[in-house]
């Protein structure tokens, strides 16, 4: 018998080191030395080690992004899936140990008089006309992991655990992009309203000036009404800023966990600086950094596992099963040791034969799934890199738009100085000087709008190369 043990023992040692399936490895993307319109350099650091609150150093927007990284929704939830997955994940690994069950039963049973149960009692002269039966036992089951069919829903738990954690970390890094691209939009808007209210003022200050001039009899009631119209037009846009401040107020204190209201800040969209050194690092690198490369660098190991699951059903599976206890007809006597006492040990080996092809059919999909999980992972590196060399042309060329934008208005704002002096002295007509006044004002909005849009590009570089969740 010891022999026998033994043996067994040691086939189930054996079979429990075979596998019966073979795991796809990570595969290696084909990836280019360094990303479109970055600096050809050989340093492998990226912006994206450096930890937010050092990339981002406006102290109100650091604030904004500390609040919404604790008390944003999603955050939270995303924390709370972190929770129940590990909870899983230490559930899997009592898979092995065998499922071990208290029962305690009573049962009564009065047969018919005219069935052999019926007959028995009446033969036997036990002197009652039903059966009793009182049982205290324990049972314990357990399979044994020969296909490595635990193994693999452990690994599976694991990855699926680290999936949530990396999940956590594409939400913060969604979060810190998304509240530095609003807080600048908010500066920029609040240029907006400043050189939209100064304009007004100085419309203001022409239409008075040309309204002196009708009184004279110098200008016509043409000339009055296109100034009128220039003042209007400028004023209109005041409402329009205003209340797109209050939204993306709105939107980041949404953002932050917080009821709707107004944000404190004290520096302007000129006074934030674009980094000087943005660099990308190389390629190879993303698959490390970016959480949304990784989960589905997880999610293959995750159907690795599936697919060993799968085909582990379709092979024998040993079963041992063990029951003992106290067991009585009489309540009297139910705890009489040792006649009460009784044990079972059995062993079972179940082999699937037909199952209208439901596991070949279950393995066969978790094959299809694991080749669509690497199709995916290989899409998420594609996009990665596309993203960041996107990032990085949107920063060279709103550079040189800037550029281009700071040189168009100072010209326009020294054409509108030089517009109003002649047309004090009467070497311009008016329509010269509100031509220039609207140019102006249409050149500095859009210098502000193109410094908001840089600045979002360099939070947009920094989120595509995995940077926001240190």
């Amino acid at each position: 018998m010891k022999k026998l043990l033994s043996s067994l023992a040691f086939i189930l040692v054996v079979l429990s080191a075979c596998t019966v399936s073979k795991d796809i490895e990570t595969p290696k993307s084909a990836l280019p030395a360094n990303f479109r319109n970055a600096a050809v350099v050989s340093d492998t650091t990226s912006i994206a080690d450096i930890g937010w609150k050092n990339f981002f150093t406006d102290p109100v927007l650091q604030q904004l992004i500390d609040s919404a990284i604790v008390r944003n929704y999603d955050m939270q939830i995303a924390l709370k899936n972190i929770e129940a997955s590990q909870l899983l994940f230490k559930q899997v690994k009592w898979n092995n140990v065998p499922q071990v069950d208290f029962n305690l039963t009573a049962s009564t049973d009065r047969p018919s008089n005219n069935s052999l149960d019926g007959i028995s009692l009446k033969q036997d002269n036990i002197g009652t006309n039903h059966i009793e039966d009182y049982s205290a036992n324990i049972a314990v089951s357990w399979e044994a992991d020969i296909w490595g069919k635990i193994r693999n829903q452990s690994k599976s738990a694991l990855a699926a655990y680290l999936q949530t954690v990396e999940a956590k970390k594409a939400i913060q890094t969604d979060i810190v992009a998304n509240v530095s691209q609003g807080y600048y939009n908010l500066l920029m808007l609040d240029a907006q309203l400043d050189i939209a209210q100064k304009n007004v003022r100085l419309n203001d200050s022409t239409l008075r000036i040309i309204r002196l001039q009708y009184d004279a009899g110098q200008v016509t009631l043409l000339a009055v009404q296109q100034a009128e119209a220039q003042e209007q037009s400028a004023a209109q846009l005041v409402p329009q800023f205003e209340q797109n401040i209050a939204i993306q107020e709105n939107a980041l204190r949404t953002l932050t966990g917080e009821l709707p209201g107004k944000i404190e800040r004290n520096s302007t969209i000129d006074q934030v600086p674009v980094p000087a050194d943005l660099s990308a690092g190389v390629p190879s690198n993303l698959v490390s950094r970016r959480p949304d490369v990784k989960s589905f660098e997880l999610a293959l190991i995750i159907a690795n596992a599936n697919v060993g699951i799968n085909k582990a059903e379709m092979y024998p599976a040993l079963r041992i099963t063990a029951s003992g206890g106290i067991n009585s007809f009489m309540a009297s006597n139910w705890f009489n040791i040792p006649a009460s006492l009784f044990g079972v040990v059995a062993g079972s080996v179940v082999q699937p034969l037909f199952d209208h092809k439901q596991l070949k059919t279950q393995y066969e999909v978790a094959k299809v799934e694991r080749e669509k999980t690497v199709l995916q992972f290989r899409q998420s590196v594609l996009n990665a890199v596309g993203e960041v060399s996107d990032a990085l042309v949107k920063i060279e060329k709103l550079k040189a738009q800037q550029s281009i934008a700071v040189n168009r208005v100072h010209t326009l704002q020294q054409a509108t100085a030089n517009a109003s002096l002649l047309f004090k002295n009467g070497m311009a007509n008016y329509l010269e000087v509100i031509t220039a006044q609207g140019n102006v004002l249409q050149g500095e909005l859009e210098l502000a709008s193109i410094k908001r849009d840089e600045l979002g590009a360099v939070a947009e570089l920094y989120q595509s190369l995995g940077g926001g969740w240190k």
